[in-house]
């Protein structure tokens, strides 16, 4: 069994979902001037609130407050799927590496809600 995380840096989910946003930076510095109020601002939003509610839920207490901030950061990484969608649909750039760092973290996402929901803590 894993040692139990001491801080919400300690999380893998964290992890991928930190790794992620750091290629959402670079990516969006390369779109259009006129996208800094647009999609570059809203892409980089949502993509930090996937990391920063993964690390507010870690320190709530119940399950239903960690769930809930858990809930939140899916919901920006579903925001997150049509920003990469419309960034490839316009020719902003290539998505390959922000897709596959998504997915990632998608999955460890769904995981660790499901280990939260599944415990007896």
């Amino acid at each position: 069994m894993r040692e139990r995380a001491k801080t919400f840096q300690d999380l893998i989910v964290w992890q991928k979902a930190h790794q992620f946003i750091l290629l959402v930076y670079p990516f969006t510095a390369e779109f259009p001037k006129s996208e800094i109020y647009g999609l570059t601002s809203q892409f980089r939003r949502a993509a930090i609130s996937i990391p920063a509610n993964i690390a507010e839920g870690f320190k709530k207490k119940g399950l239903a407050d960690k769930v809930r901030f858990l809930n939140i950061a899916q919901g920006s990484l579903e925001e997150c799927r049509y920003y990469l969608i419309l960034s490839n649909d316009l020719e902003y750039g290539d998505i390959s590496a922000l897709k596959l760092q998504f997915e990632e973290v998608s999955k460890l996402l769904t995981s660790y809600a499901n280990s939260i929901l599944n415990s007896d803590s």
